[in-house]
């Protein structure tokens, strides 16, 4: 899969996001060597992941109605609903999508790459020479940046007064200790 879902509801910024965060994980492909089945799953996984980012709310509970929290905590776990009922039945790609936006302790590569790669890229706006630091990193140090994306992401949500929910607190525990 190199392109959204036909399913997908995004706006052209989030298409753009989808874009440069596919570009980076293509990098980082390549320059890891991956054989070609690992770098199909990280380019399914990185199509899902915001697919239904910018759905209704209802959309969104329709999909993920046991999600609890915000709805912004709804799009993974929607998209990843709506991935296997459209037939995606890899595992490391569902999970990927399912829990990009707070992490999942039991991760293998394909959502590591995801979770780093959806904060490094380069459209952000914030701390753009440090992320762009981190993501030439990630090839020679992949353990080293994770640890680092985990700890600034968390920290975010942390001095924003989020509630962090239980798969962020279980993958910082395994990724930061």
């Amino acid at each position: 899969m190199d392109a959204l879902p036909c399913w997908a509801i995004v706006t052209p910024e989030r298409r753009a996001h989808v874009e440069r965060v596919a570009t980076l994980l293509r990098e980082w492909a390549t320059t890891l060597g991956l054989d070609r089945g690992e770098r199909d799953r990280w380019m399914r996984a990185v199509y899902l992941h915001d697919s239904l980012r910018d759905a209704p709310e209802s959309e969104m509970r329709r999909w993920a109605p046991f999600i609890e929290g915000p709805v912004e905590l709804r799009h993974g776990p929607a998209a990843a609903a709506r991935a296997e009922l459209e037939g995606e039945r890899d595992a490391d790609v569902l999970s990927a999508v399912r829990w990009h936006s707070v992490g999942w302790a039991a991760w293998g590569p394909t959502g590591r790459a995801l979770y780093c790669a959806d904060f490094l890229e380069p459209g952000r706006p914030f701390d753009r020479t440090e992320r762009a630091a981190l993501a030439r990193t990630f090839c020679d140090a992949p353990a080293q940046v994770l640890r680092e994306v985990v700890t600034k992401r968390l920290a975010y949500a942390e001095k924003q007064g989020w509630t962090l929910p239980p798969e962020s607190i279980a993958f910082r525990r395994v990724v930061c200790s």
